[in-house]
């Protein structure tokens, strides 16, 4: 799951972009207003996290342009303990919740995924799709009503297509997803072993091979 972070504190940043992958996302952080805008038209963001004391600019007023030109992106504002007006400027102005530094990760991780789950119109974080049911919670997998074991690399790659079914996924954002900063590069064998396992367990049609781009989790059975 592809993350947004605008924050100008560097050190709060790449705690934030550790943890945040350690939990199961995809982090790109940019330290103030400039190009925030065009990361989010060409990038496939789910949800912006939005500092609002940025050195370049007032995050309420790039929220406000965003709402206003449409873009619905999820956005949790990050806001300092005494900033109240803010919080409630930004909550009128379209923001979907906000945290308050400093934040727990734990707390900021269930948050984001919970106004991406009411922005997909789900009420609960089961995830379900090609004859399968996921439960992140319990860690438990189901394939046409029969369990299924994953290894916990397997399970975090299904969460991450399954958050990002019907997208085509490319092999360098899924190789980050499970091996962070590691030197490894794309050409490693090591998402091809996992993909082959997934789909052994799964059933071979669940992920497809965009040759040239990377993969699909699709929703149904497809040719």
């Amino acid at each position: 799951m592809n993350i947004l972070l605008v924050e100008d504190d560097e050190l709060l940043a790449q705690s934030a972009c550790l943890g945040l992958g350690q939990r199961g996302f995809v982090v790109d952080w940019m330290p103030g207003m400039n190009g925030v805008r065009e990361s989010l038209r060409q990038g496939d963001y789910r949800c912006l996290l939005l500092d609002l004391g940025l050195p370049d600019g007032d995050g309420l007023v790039l929220l406000r342009n965003l709402r206003e030109q449409g873009d619905d992106i999820p956005v949790i504002i990050i806001t300092a303990s005494y900033e109240l007006d803010k919080r409630i400027r930004g909550l009128e102005l379209g923001a979907d919740d906000y945290v308050q530094k400093p934040y727990s990760l734990d707390e900021l991780a269930a948050r984001i995924r919970a106004v991406i789950r009411r922005m997909d119109g789900r009420s609960s974080n089961i995830l379900q799709g090609a004859g399968i049911r996921f439960d992140p919670q319990s860690a438990q997998v189901e394939r046409e009503g029969k369990a299924v074991h994953l290894s916990p690399t397997e399970l975090k790659l299904l969460r991450y297509f399954m958050e990002n079914k019907g997208k085509v996924l490319s092999r360098e954002r899924l190789l980050r997803t499970f091996l962070g900063d590691s030197e490894e590069d794309a050409s490693s064998n090591v998402l091809d072993v996992h993909i082959h396992h997934l789909r052994r367990k799964l059933g071979a049609q669940c992920i497809k091979t965009v040759r040239g781009v990377g993969y699909l989790f699709l929703d149904a059975d497809a040719p």
